[in-house]
């Protein structure tokens, strides 16, 4: 990124933007940030925020005082928030012009906040790129349209499609019931597509109005990114057909939880091969390594992908939610999946995550 952001400059002036909205990602992936109008953005060339902010729970909350002050300073000093202008995004259900604009967060002498999720994915990947290995991802993320209700108390409600009738039962994999929001769909392909979002495949999954969106795969920092943004333009288009969209892991009793699978392989820089496989297309001990350590530090790690009481309520036997790290070939009860596919596709799908 230039220092005097050349490139993000001449990017906001050629779309005509009017205002800009400064995101950054806390812990549970809620956007956190300020609307600023392009003018102000250009000359601050970022913004400030109190480092309490990558500590919100998901209703706004904060962590207990004891994991708080042990993580943060007690005087809530600001993190210093500087634009990435590779993620840049436009806000196609704006009325004015606007666009999006993730930042990386630094303290004050120019370190990176560790606190912050998108800091810590690089931190990841530095890792692999400096032994010549780049990370391959693609999300598949679940989720749940609704019918919205004032009532944060009122069970939630199956959405009224275009037919007229609310969705009832099950329909897996239907494409008539995935048809039933057509008009919301297409809004959400035009919308991304003006986002260069990477969207693939639409899939009526399994519970009642459950939907998946798949992405390609591609680098992990950009589709970090990409499913930051996808989750705001899911929302907004629902609100715009008059229903909700819900990533919460368990939304409903009774009903499937809502996952984020996400598919990862790694590859040589150097020659493009997928290091998951051997040369005679057998599975590499890269690959076992590389789910042995998924297996030894998810456990740990389950914090980030379950993040509150109601994420842990979807891992139930028989729902196609793990309730283990072991793995296996075509076996989705598993918790780190490894579907049928070339050897230069080989990949494992860790279903843990919540969406």
């Amino acid at each position: 990124m230039s220092n005097n952001l050349d490139q993000l400059t001449d990017w906001l002036k050629e779309h005509k933007i009017t205002e800009v909205e400064c995101m950054i990602s806390d812990l549970t992936g809620i956007t956190r940030g300020k609307i600023s109008p392009t003018n102000k953005f250009i000359a601050e060339k970022g913004m400030r925020l109190p480092e309490s902010v990558l500590l919100q729970t998901v209703t706004g909350d904060y962590v207990d005082d004891d994991i708080y002050y042990e993580l943060l300073d007690p005087a809530d000093i600001d993190m210093i928030c500087r634009p990435d202008e590779n993620a840049v995004f436009l806000v196609p259900w704006a009325i004015e012009p606007t666009a999006q604009v993730i930042h990386d967060t630094y303290d004050k002498k120019g370190n990176p906040v560790e606190l912050s999720p998108r800091n810590v994915l690089k931190k990841v990947l530095k890792l692999y790129a400096d032994k010549g290995w780049q990370p391959i991802v693609a999300p598949e993320m679940e989720f749940y349209l609704t019918k919205r209700s004032e009532d944060p108390d009122f069970p939630l409600q199956p959405p009224v499609g275009r037919s007229g009738r609310p969705e009832t039962g099950r329909q897996s994999f239907s494409i008539e019931a995935a048809n039933e929001f057509d008009p919301l769909f297409e809004d959400v392909y035009d919308w991304c597509e003006l986002q260069q979002l990477d969207l693939d495949t639409l899939i009526h999954e399994d519970g009642t109005a459950q939907m998946e969106i798949n992405f390609r795969h591609g680098n992990a920092l950009h589709l970090a990114d990409q499913i930051l943004v996808f989750k705001r333009t899911m929302r907004e288009a629902a609100l715009k057909h008059n229903v909700a969209a819900t990533f919460m892991a368990k939304p409903m009793t009774g009903e499937p939880g809502s996952a984020m699978h996400l598919h990862q392989s790694v590859v040589d820089v150097a020659t493009g091969k997928n290091i998951f496989s051997n040369d005679d297309g057998s599975m590499s001990e890269l690959f076992l390594h590389h789910i042995g350590g998924l297996q030894k530090f998810i456990p740990e790690a389950l914090p980030l992908f379950a993040p509150n009481v109601n994420s842990f309520r979807r891992f139930l036997p028989d729902t196609s939610a793990p309730v283990n790290v072991e793995w296996g070939e075509e076996n989705r009860t598993v918790g780190l999946r490894v579907p049928d596919a070339g050897p230069q596709s080989r990949r494992v799908e860790n279903r843990l995550p919540g969406a």
